[in-house]
């Protein structure tokens, strides 16, 4: 079967034909697919900053310099992923439900094939429509969430569908198993002590940034792996604000003090053996980036999470 390969660059300029995930090809052609990168340009269910809608595009830019083999992890993608860029699916800006609705109609031929969305975002809101998506096929999901907010207020100005509440809301659907999930590097100040008790009441697991420094991340990645590998279906949500303003200033509620770029991919790529049945890299607003450095970011971010998909296919491939 020939799979699917970025353009190469000794055959035609990274500055051209741009426009798509590392340059892959934009097919809707799902046949023999294992991976489709998708956008989701939502972005007002935001409660500070918005313009998170043009993230998908900077994430692709950004990706333009990425190449197929990840000399980390040791894998070549594209020899063991079929991957395409599905495009962007439909919302309607402004109309939460409505956009979610759109949004899961345009995930259910890639769920039904089999294939792993990796979305780019987008504000964290759309995960919501994500999980409903991928719990139809695989249940209630375990949750990696890589953030500097829990997301698991109840509602905004009295709002129950935003960023702030997209998690809290999975739980209540029952599409998200709390007890089979983590929330890691939450910072910064909140409106009082019970915005993560509450969290931890649903049934997360819930590393504050403190307690990432005082574990080191070495800890974080131990605790991490004890409550995600060989425990069912993973979904695993990156939200850029994980990272300090210093490295990622591009996001639409930054927090000071949070993980540096390094340490982001270091913690993606540590979650070999977890089983990932879809993705997302959210929040990235380019209006407030510098240099595109956020855009870099968030794509190497998306490039170490194809990277876990790849690994994850060779140990399948091999036991079988």
């Amino acid at each position: 079967m020939t799979r699917h390969q970025p353009l190469s660059a000794m055959q035609l300029p990274r500055f051209a034909e741009m426009g798509t995930f590392m340059r892959l090809p934009r097919t809707r052609d799902l046949e023999g697919v294992d991976v489709a990168i998708v956008g989701l340009p939502f972005d007002t269910g935001a409660s500070f900053r918005v313009g998170a809608r043009f993230g998908p595009e900077a994430i692709r830019r950004g990706s333009v310099l990425l190449r197929p083999y990840n000399a980390s992890q040791k894998v070549n993608i594209f020899e063991r992923c079929t991957v395409i860029d599905y495009g962007d699916l439909p919302v309607v800006p402004g109309f939460i439900e409505d956009s979610y609705a759109r949004m899961e109609e345009g995930l259910a031929p890639m769920v039904d094939a089999g294939v792993i969305p990796l979305g780019l975002g987008g504000d964290h809101s759309i995960t919501l429509a994500e999980l409903r998506a991928l719990s139809r096929r695989w249940g209630p999901l375990g949750l990696i969430q890589i953030d500097a907010h829990p997301d698991t207020w109840d509602a905004y100005w009295d709002k129950r569908y935003t960023h702030g509440t997209v998690f809290r809301r999975a739980v209540e659907e029952g599409i998200l198993d709390p007890s089979r999930s983590v929330q890691v590097g939450m910072r910064g100040p909140i409106y009082e002590p019970d915005d993560y008790e509450q969290a931890r009441r649903l049934g997360f697991d819930l590393i504050t940034m403190d307690e990432v420094r005082g574990m080191g991340l070495d800890g974080v990645i131990a605790r991490i792996r004890a409550r995600a590998v060989g425990r069912g279906p993973y979904f695993l949500s990156f939200d850029i604000d994980s990272v300090d303003p210093a490295f990622a200033p591009g996001t639409g509620t930054p927090e000071v003090c949070g993980f540096t770029g390094y340490e982001a991919l270091v913690l993606v790529r540590a979650l070999t053996g977890t089983q990932l049945v879809g993705a997302d890299v959210v929040e990235l607003l380019p209006a407030y980036d510098t240099a595109e450095m956020t855009a870099m970011l968030a794509a190497n971010v998306a490039y170490e999470i194809l990277s876990l998909f790849a690994l994850a296919k060779g140990e399948r491939q091999g036991s079988a």
